[in-house]
């Protein structure tokens, strides 16, 4: 950046201040008031005036300066520029470690000289060379004139200089402006416990959104000698039921025996016998697709210890006898013809969508003090949150470079709030769900738009595109198995629509219906991951955020509704 500062001071350089030439010394004549100097004045003479005696130790005593007649104006202070609004953001550049500098050390003043007339008084420095004879008559002319013309260049980059600086100085207080974090510990709870109402299990030996655990897929199926035999009504009852350890009904119809609400993410099994499968094909495909299959979403009953051998068994003798067609009582049970699900409720009516109620407990916290005597409330009161956060979450999550991760709104409140009010409002609890969902509800209708501009935040992205193909828990299943239109996004599992992964993440944090709570993102995540057999993280886990920015950025340039209503 130009440096316009008045210490800038050069041979060749006249003395600037942002463009402003000093004034010279004013001409004989009324002067303008200014401030009258400390020191005591004594009366101008004609004869010069005699060397300064030495200071005596003591002063002498201060005569009130209106009482002392001046025979001699007191020398005019330098106008004063006009006054211009200025932040402290770009006061601060002045100021501060941009655009400042020591003053240089000034040489000893040299002895007064007799001052010049006012036309000798040149305003550039002299030239190099001495000017042409027929000049030197209009010298004076001249003089005028080349003051007049610096004076206009001067004020033009004043205008130009300081609005660099104005804008410098926006950039600057803006990075200053970052919001405090609690950088240091977790933002959820450790070791970390699932949730009480969660199924429990271990599978540790599973990938997970953090680890590939999971063994690698056989490369050939195995070898079935004969026919099997096996019994087709236990066979049934782990088919059929909807409830069996396999529970084929969430992907497949099966016959007239399986037509209570099956999905259809898996081929219709009513006719396989009629298909000409061999039974070590069939054993195979249930003990292990991957053999037969290195893309299917079929998880591998056998191989992760689902289903023992003498299930898969029983299974492929029920399967031999699926020759006809199935019969469906009614449209809802068909999923070719089930209505699909169109989610018009007002969810931002309290009266429909209970979530609401969430933003008047939220509005309590806003004004609750911590252990440091402020609450939220204290420095986000003018302008109004309305005002103030009708865009903020709809940017959400970012990379933040403080932290070396992406952090997402529900991570922003705690680390803000830990380090400003003191609450430590932990990830996974309810008042931090709480109030991420009342800043989420503040920017309802603003555009979703994640910054993926930084290398860092392309890097996230990456790893959450990752882990949303990975292949993870006891059902071998990834993100993208049920959420991308690709595999099986846009088909039924039971009676739930698996939604497509954009606009996954405009209505969360969500109102469960089936669980009567509401749930933000990483809950969701974690819910996911158990349900497949995986492990699920805490809620902060920096895999998480890369998978949120992943999810997140595929719904750019849609508008947050928050919070939403689902099953």
């Amino acid at each position: 950046m130009q440096d316009w500062s008045s210490d800038n001071s050069k041979a060749g350089r006249p003395a600037v201040s942002f463009g402003r030439r000093a004034a010279p010394n004013a001409a004989p004549g009324p002067q303008p008031s200014a401030p009258v100097p400390t020191a005591p004045l004594t009366p101008a003479s004609s004869s010069p005036a005699p060397p300064a005696p030495t200071p005596v130790p003591v002063a002498p005593p201060r005569v009130p300066l209106s009482t002392v007649p001046l025979t001699h104006a007191p020398p005019a202070a330098p106008p004063k520029p006009s006054a211009l609004p200025i932040s402290s953001q770009q006061l601060q550049l002045f100021t501060g470690p941009m655009g400042s500098r020591a003053p240089a050390a000034q040489p000893p003043a040299p002895a007064p000289e007799p001052e010049p007339a006012d036309d000798a008084r040149p305003f550039d420095p002299p030239p190099l060379e001495p000017p042409p004879a027929e000049l030197e008559a209009r010298a004076p002319r001249n003089g005028r004139r080349a003051k007049i013309i610096a004076a206009a260049l001067g004020g033009v980059l004043g205008l130009v200089g300081g609005s660099v600086v104005v804008e410098a100085g926006r950039m600057v207080g803006a990075a200053q402006r970052a919001a405090p974090l609690a950088l240091e510990g977790y933002a959820s709870a450790r070791p970390w416990k699932r949730y009480a109402d969660w199924p429990k299990g271990d599978n540790t030996k599973y990938s997970n959104a953090a680890a590939v655990r999971t063994p690698a897929k056989p490369s050939t199926p195995r070898k079935i000698p004969g026919s099997i035999a096996g019994d087709p009504i236990k066979g049934a009852e782990l088919v059929v039921s909807g409830r069996g350890a396999a529970n084929c009904l969430a992907c497949h119809v099966v016959g007239d025996r399986g037509t209570n609400l099956p999905g259809n993410v898996g081929p219709d099994l009513s006719e396989v016998a009629t298909r000409g499968h061999s039974d070590e094909y069939l054993f195979n495909y249930i003990f292990d697709a991957r053999a037969l299959n290195p893309d299917t979403v079929m998880p591998p009953w056998g191989a992760h210890g689902v289903l023992g051998e003498d299930d898969i068994r029983n299974i492929v003798a029920y399967l031999k006898t699926m020759k006809a067609p199935a019969h469906f009582k009614n449209a809802l049970d068909d999923p070719k013809k089930r209505p699909l699900p169109k989610e018009d409720r007002d969810n931002l009516d309290p009266m429909v969508n209970p979530g609401m109620w969430v933003i008047d407990k939220a509005k309590e916290l806003w004004s609750a003090k911590g252990a440091t005597g402020a609450s939220c409330a204290s420095c986000h009161h003018a302008p109004e949150p309305e005002v103030r956060f009708k865009n903020w979450a709809a940017s959400m999550p970012r990379w933040d470079k403080r932290l070396g991760k992406v952090m997402g709104v529900e991570e922003f409140v705690f680390r803000h709030a830990k380090a400003t009010t003191g609450n430590t409002w932990l990830m996974g609890r309810e008042e931090n769900t709480t109030v991420a969902t009342y800043l989420r509800n503040l920017a309802n209708g603003a555009t979703i738009a994640v910054d993926l501009s930084s290398s860092a935040a392309k890097e996230a992205w990456e790893r959450g595109k990752a882990i949303m193909e990975r292949k993870m828990g006891r059902l071998n299943l990834a993100c993208a198995d049920c959420h991308s239109a690709k595999r099986s996004a846009n088909h039924w599992v039971r009676g739930q629509w698996l939604a497509d992964a954009k606009g996954f993440t405009d209505h969360f944090p969500t109102w469960r219906t089936s669980k009567s709570t509401v749930w933000d993102i990483r809950q969701r995540f974690q819910w996911c991951n158990v349900a497949i057999g995986a492990d699920e993280l805490p809620p902060d886990a920096n895999e998480y955020g890369d998978l949120e920015l992943y999810l997140t950025s595929l719904s750019n340039g849609l508008k947050l509704s928050v919070p939403g209503i689902r099953p």
